[in-house]
C-alpha cells in the first residue's frame, strides 16, 4: 500500500484525506499487509501537520489500525507516531494476534507509560515511538 507512495512525505496524504472525507463521508482504509506496516512505520512525518490527530492506516488481520501523533508541551517538536490495533471492547489483544507494550506517550510537562495493542510485524520498532 505505502510503497507506492515512496519520496511522498505521509503529511501531505492528510488534507487529501480530509477533503475527501469531507465530499464523500466518513474514509474507509482498505487492507494492510505486514511489509506496508513495516514501511510506514520507518518513514519520516511532518509532526507539525500531524500533531494532535489520528490516522486510519487500514484493516491488518481484520483489526483497524491506527496511528496517533500524540504531543505535549513543546509542540511540534515532541510529536511521537504511536501505531496500533484500535480494538473493540471486550477484544484481547492477544486473540487480534498483537503484542502489548507500554510506551511512553507525551503528557503536559512530562510522559506516562499507556499501553497500545501493536501488530507484531512492528512491535520492536514500537518500543520508542519515532519522533
Amino acid at each position: 500500500m505505502f510503497s507506492s507512495l515512496r519520496g511522498f512525505h505521509p503529511g501531505f496524504l492528510l488534507p487529501i484525506l480530509l477533503l475527501s472525507a469531507c465530499a464523500s463521508g466518513p474514509v474507509s482504509a482498505g487492507v494492510i499487509d505486514d511489509a506496508a506496516l513495516r514501511a510506514y512505520a520507518a518513514s519520516d512525518f511532518n509532526k507539525a501537520a500531524l500533531m494532535h490527530t489520528t490516522v486510519a492506516l487500514g484493516r491488518h488481520h481484520g483489526q483497524p489500525v491506527v496511528a496517533e501523533f500524540p504531543c505535549s508541551d513543546v509542540c511540534p517538536q515532541y510529536t511521537v507516531r504511536i501505531i496500533h490495533y484500535q480494538l473493540a471492547d471486550g477484544v484481547s489483544c492477544a486473540s487480534v494476534g498483537g503484542v502489548e507494550k507500554e510506551i511512553l506517550v507525551p503528557v503536559a510537562i512530562t510522559v506516562r507509560l499507556k499501553t497500545f495493542c501493536v501488530p507484531k510485524a512492528i512491535a520492536g520498532e514500537m518500543t520508542a515511538p519515532k519522533r
